[in-house]
């Protein structure tokens, strides 16, 4: 059965050799009606998306939300340089930025140090009920220091939005949220954006840091969208050099370039028609189509070359190499996409996406490297490269050094694999969110300095 499939696949690619600019012409338009629909991918920055429709948790909090409604806030640290909050400046950039952050856009209440509601006892009968602070500009020495007094012995402001050191000071913005967050949470942190590169250039002597949840949403969105425009590119710059400096061959790597391309570019496309949104889990899909793409196509071409070495023609050259590779490759395909399809079974649908998406992907690259690669290498001007000789020499020497020590290869090897395995006990599973960001993302460091500084998010 395998030999009869393998016979009809070496068929069809004679049926492609025999017409390659019509079987270029042909993926070209499937790849460029697929790629359309790569318009319509959308990115979100709602972290819920991890969570099905019919998770309990979510159901709760949807019902919590529906009957109390919710609250994401954005939290600014103002760390004055000179560590300390209780100076007419420090405290004067408290009460502008607590005053303006009332202007943001579905803002809902601002907490700070200075319209925080204090009571005071005037007398026998008399309560005087009034923010902590005001005109901050004018205030005398004798009254910062009394507000410090105050402050720091009321459990309601200390470490929640002034530091137990008295060097930082926090301003808490409540939104609620319309049902179309995405856009909200852009206005936002535009608006947040704006408010905080106003203070910095009205006190240069004060550090801003903002976090929060909706600044976290809008991370979310970044770093998907920083890993399909950065690292694909990247990988794909890579996967040029080593091709190039491995196979010898500029045709050679032309080809596998081609596949790579079209195999992602229709991924994306039809994920795009499908309507799927990306989260940073499933931004991972074109990086892992492309290597599975280049794990197929290397193969072929390194057999082709190999068979331009030995004397065949480029034709004969191109079947041979199909011959021996498909089966192989077909058998990698099948078995890779059934792995990433049992994400399924997964709880959360980014896991879903990134299974299936990735399992498409790998088919198609294996459809394209059927077809369309040997179109390519049909039209290109392959060459064997001749240092490749030497290279496969030393192959066979590694792979005779192998054969000969094998028993000892094998148990040595096996004993690495025990000891190393005896620390997967020592890992840990970790769910938190801020840790989802490099160091390299603002919204991480400014969450890092609050937690440690004032409060955590």
């Amino acid at each position: 059965m395998a030999k009869f499939t393998i016979e009809r696949l070496v068929a069809v690619v004679a049926v492609t050799l025999r017409h390659r600019w019509a079987t270029v012409g042909i993926s070209a338009a499937v790849m460029l009606a697929a790629s359309l629909g790569a318009l319509s991918i959308g990115v979100t920055n709602n972290y819920l998306v991890f969570f099905a429709d019919d998770n309990p948790q979510l159901r709760g909090f949807r019902a919590l939300e529906n009957t109390y409604s919710t609250v994401d806030r954005v939290l600014i640290a103002v760390a004055p340089q000179a560590r300390s909050v209780f100076t007419r400046e420090a405290l004067a950039a408290v009460f502008e930025l607590t005053e303006a952050a009332w202007g943001a856009p579905y803002s809902r209440r601002v907490d700070s140090l200075t319209n925080y509601v204090h009571s005071e006892a005037v007398g026998a009968d008399d309560l005087i009920v009034a923010p902590l602070v005001d005109d901050a500009a004018s205030l005398p020495d004798g009254e910062v220091a009394e507000i410090e007094a105050i402050a720091m012995d009321t459990p309601d402001l200390v470490a929640r939005l002034v530091s137990e050191d008295g060097a930082v000071a926090g301003v808490v913005v409540h939104f609620v949220l319309p049902e179309n967050q995405d856009q909200a949470v852009l206005e936002i942190n535009a608006y947040v954006d704006e408010l905080v590169d106003e203070a910095r250039a009205s006190h240069p002597d004060i550090d801003y840091y903002v976090t929060g949840d909706v600044r976290m949403h809008r991370a979310f969105a970044r770093a998907t969208l920083d890993d399909l425009r950065t690292l694909t590119p990247v990988v794909l710059v890579l996967i040029v050099i080593l091709a190039v400096a491995l196979l010898g061959s500029i045709a050679g790597t032309v080809a596998i370039v081609a596949v790579i391309v079209f195999a992602v570019n229709t991924t994306m496309g039809l994920a795009g028609w499908w309507g799927v949104v990306f989260s940073p889990t499933s931004a991972g899909v074109p990086i892992i189509v492309m290597v599975v793409a280049v794990a197929d196509t290397v193969h072929v071409v390194s057999s082709v070359l190999a068979g331009l070495g030995r004397g065949l023609d480029r034709r004969s050259a191109i079947v041979e190499a199909l011959r021996i590779n498909t089966y192989p490759i077909f058998l990698t395909s099948l078995t890779t996409a059934v792995g990433f399809l049992s994400l399924n079974a997964a709880e959360s649908p980014p896991f879903r996406d990134l299974g299936n998406f990735v399992a498409l992907g790998v088919l198609l690259a294996f459809g394209y490297t059927m077809t369309l690669l040997p179109a390519v290498l049909g039209l290109l001007p392959l060459r064997p490269p001749q240092w490749r000789v030497a290279g496969a020499r030393e192959l066979e020497s590694l792979a005779d050094f192998v054969i000969a020590r094998r028993r000892p290869l094998l148990w040595g090897v096996g004993a690495a694999v025990v000891v190393l395995a005896a620390g997967i006990p020592r890992m840990e599973l970790n769910d938190h969110p801020i840790r989802y960001f490099g160091e390299r993302y603002e919204f991480r460091r400014h969450s890092d300095y609050v937690a440690q500084n004032l409060t955590s998010l």
